[in-house]
């Protein structure tokens, strides 16, 4: 059996994934209580919905934590991975408000991109790590492109910094803002990404998604410089 069978038929390890998602929720509530928020363009997240097209919102792996507090309670729905630490990191998201797509961007990658499209045509918005879940940091990889591509919904792009924060000696450099931290997010215009683009088409978005984030983490410093 693989791995993921093997935790599902175990009762222990069921209700220990159970017991770090309460944990954990109560946890990162608690900080993302204490943060003090800065935010820019989030406009153009409501204009899409007013057009009444869905968000793919898109952001950097190493900024989960303050990207899962700041979009909380928008029903969101992200993909998780069917492992162990998918399975709890799966029950934090989903008491903030969260969907979740089972599988991965690098296996059953396309299983977990036909189910975030089912959802988005059930009027669901969706979210990509776009350079998880392993990595290279900072290359985006091209599934939230694809999902544009095959839903006609936007790709609206994200960045967030916080003034005070612990970074974890991680492959992303996972970015945990400090209790009291000021927090800054800087949203971007939407990318739209034409049903026909060919294989050119998809690899100039996947570069301008790329370069608008770089634009945002400037944008974002820039706004924390000010506080």
């Amino acid at each position: 059996m693989n791995g993921t069978v093997d935790w599902k038929s175990s009762r222990l390890k069921r209700l220990e994934a159970a017991a770090i998602s309460m944990a954990g929720y109560r946890l990162v509530a608690a900080l993302g209580a204490t943060f003090r928020w800065r935010a820019e363009g989030v406009e153009h997240v409501e204009a899409v919905v007013r057009g009444g097209r869905q968000p793919i919102m898109a952001f950097w792996h190493g900024r989960i934590l303050p990207a899962t507090l700041f979009f909380r309670s928008r029903g969101i729905v992200v993909i998780t991975s069917e492992n162990f630490d998918g399975e709890w990191i799966a029950g934090i998201i989903e008491r903030f408000g969260y969907g979740t797509a089972r599988g991965s961007t690098s296996r059953d990658g396309i299983r977990a991109l036909l189910q975030l499209s089912k959802d988005m045509a059930a009027g669901k918005p969706a979210a990509f790590t776009i350079d998880g879940p392993r990595g290279p940091a900072r290359v985006a990889q091209p599934g939230a492109v694809w999902l544009a591509k095959n839903t006609g919904n936007p790709v609206v792009p994200f960045h967030i910094e916080a003034d005070r924060h612990w970074t974890a000696n991680s492959w992303d450099r996972t970015q945990i803002p400090k209790p009291f931290a000021h927090v800054a997010i800087a949203v971007g215009e939407p990318l739209e990404v034409s049903a026909d683009a060919g294989d050119e088409g998809v690899e100039a978005a996947r570069r301008e998604l790329e370069a608008r984030l770089g634009a945002l983490e400037a944008r974002a410093r820039e706004m924390m410089s000010r506080v």
